[in-house]
């Protein structure tokens, strides 16, 4: 049996629909139901004809300017790893000699898009093309046409050369595996089609500014403002409902707040339904925080339930032009000491009401004492502005067993007044909170846009998820500029210490 027995290759999106509903007996929505979201039989058809999706009139290919490459964020149970299974049948059929492979978060994972692609074979007439047997990691086809799955691993990427390989749950993929794996991909002609080397992520997204968060930022635009590198695919619960009758009362329903109504008027034009019951997604929904179910099932935000400052919000807390507040204003700092890891100064406008508003941050590594010590003094960073005093951390005052001087002691030598308030790191992350939301009153925090590291520190740094008990955050480099924050901030709320040094 070859990919003719298997009918014509599709050439047009409404064929490659008709083919999956007759070859496969699988329905995929064509419309997605949430403002700004995708349907997923966009990322389909973006996989099948590698990016170059043909028209229904003329047949001629609209070319994404992004290329074949993409990312899919899509909810727990919303059918992104049987459909990049479905994918990969499609692959391995019409595109002869193709070779395919999976790459999972984990073994286990990679291994259940094998075992969908598996089914998918056994239960249509293709399982007539496999040459020998499906394997637990593999399968060939007549065509030439091969799938295999991979391990997370250095070993396994390196020295692979595939035309697709297909990244599953990326959120939990080792950041120098995946870099090794963007080496991976070379195009080939498969039979009478060109076949450009392509890496696809498929996954939810679980952490702020984690691999997922920092693929999907990259696909929807570059740091220039053009439009970014990958193509996007996202859809949530609600865009794959099944057909919603009359039993379900919109007024009544608990996913009237998500779905609008807009599940029955799909269905009222004819529209292919979704495979999610809508009665047992509002099981799901009464099953799980609010929190869980609008970053898992709405795909709205990453989770935030191990984050150590969730009060943080962009939309609240972050303003665009932090000039120095008419009035009498102090300029004051915080200050995160390093070498290896980055050494944090933050600036931030103390108004006589007590708000601070961080206006200018300094992240750099690889640089001693002295040179930080400097740039404060010049103000650079700053806009020219020197603090009337400097947070610390009160490690600081600890000797440098070569210099003898502590660094807090060469901040004082150099002129700067220091501040080195001892708390508790929980009393101080209590501080900070206390400003971000106080039990009255607005917020007494706010943080220029200018300070990218500082907000991106503050919507990452978090808890071990994997020991809810932990109640020390991860040490994960997020670290270094939210204590920059709360050295300053337990300085400001909490009084502070400070000493006169006799230097030798």
């Amino acid at each position: 049996m070859t990919s003719e027995d298997c009918g014509v290759r599709p050439s047009t999106p409404g064929a490659l629909h008709a083919w999956i509903a007759e070859w496969l007996d699988i329905r995929v929505p064509t419309t997605p139901l949430s403002p700004g979201h995708s349907a997923p039989f966009d990322y389909v058809k973006h996989a099948f004809f590698d990016g170059g999706v043909p028209s229904e009139g003329d047949g001629l290919p609209v070319v994404d300017p992004k290329g074949p490459d993409c990312v899919v964020w899509a909810n727990r149970g919303g059918g992104k790893t049987f459909l990049a299974a479905v994918a990969t049948l499609l692959d391995l059929v019409f595109k002869p000699g193709i070779e395919v492979r999976v790459l999972g978060g984990s073994l286990e994972q990679a291994k259940r898009m094998h075992e969908h692609l598996r089914m998918l074979i056994e239960t249509s007439d293709v399982r007539a093309m496999v040459e020998g047997r499906v394997t637990d990691k593999r399968v060939r086809l007549t065509n030439g046409s091969r799938a295999e799955v991979l391990a997370q691993s250095q070993t396994s990427v390196r020295g692979t050369r595939v035309q697709k390989l297909r990244c599953d749950e990326v959120e939990l993929f080792d950041p120098k595996v995946w870099e090794a794996a963007q080496l991976v991909t070379r195009s080939k002609r498969c039979g009478d089609v060109w076949v450009p080397g392509t890496i696809e992520c498929l996954s939810t997204m679980h952490r702020a500014h984690g691999l997922m968060w920092r693929l999907i930022q990259d696909g929807c635009s570059n740091a220039d403002g053009t439009s970014g590198v990958r193509q996007v695919f996202k859809w949530g619960v609600v865009d794959v409902l099944d057909a919603c009758g009359p039993e379900h009362d919109c007024a009544s329903c608990a996913l009237h707040e998500e779905c609008g109504g807009r599940a029955k008027a799909r269905d009222a034009q004819g529209e292919t339904p979704g495979y999610v019951g809508v009665d047992d997604a509002v099981r799901l929904k009464g099953r799980v925080s609010e929190e869980t179910w609008r970053s898992e099932m709405l795909c709205e935000r990453p989770v935030r339930t191990d984050l150590v400052l969730p009060e943080f919000e962009r939309s609240i807390h972050v303003v665009p032009d932090a000039a120095r507040p008419i009035g009498e204003a102090l300029c004051v700092c915080g200050m995160d000491f390093g070498i290896r890891a980055p050494t944090v100064v933050l600036w931030g406008w103390l108004s006589a009401d007590a708000t601070l508003t961080l206006f200018a941050e300094r992240v750099v590594a690889g640089e001693v004492l002295g040179t930080h010590i400097r740039a404060i003094q010049r103000g650079d960073g700053s806009g020219g502005v020197v603090p009337a005093w400097i947070g610390i951390d009160p490690a600081g005052g600890q000797r440098n067993m070569q210099t003898g001087l502590s660094d807090a002691a060469q901040l004082r030598r150099a002129g700067l007044s220091v501040r080195d308030r001892r708390l508790p790191t929980h009393a101080g992350l209590e501080l900070v909170r206390a400003r971000l939301r106080p039990a009255s009153g607005s917020s007494r925090l706010f943080v220029s846009a200018r300070c990218a590291k500082l907000i991106e520190s503050l919507e990452s740094y978090s808890y071990p998820s994997d020991r809810p008990e932990a109640t020390d955050p991860v040490k994960d480099g997020s670290d270094h500029a939210v204590d920059a924050l709360r050295y300053l901030i337990q300085n400001v709320d909490a009084g502070y210490s400070s000493g006169v040094s006799n230097y030798l």
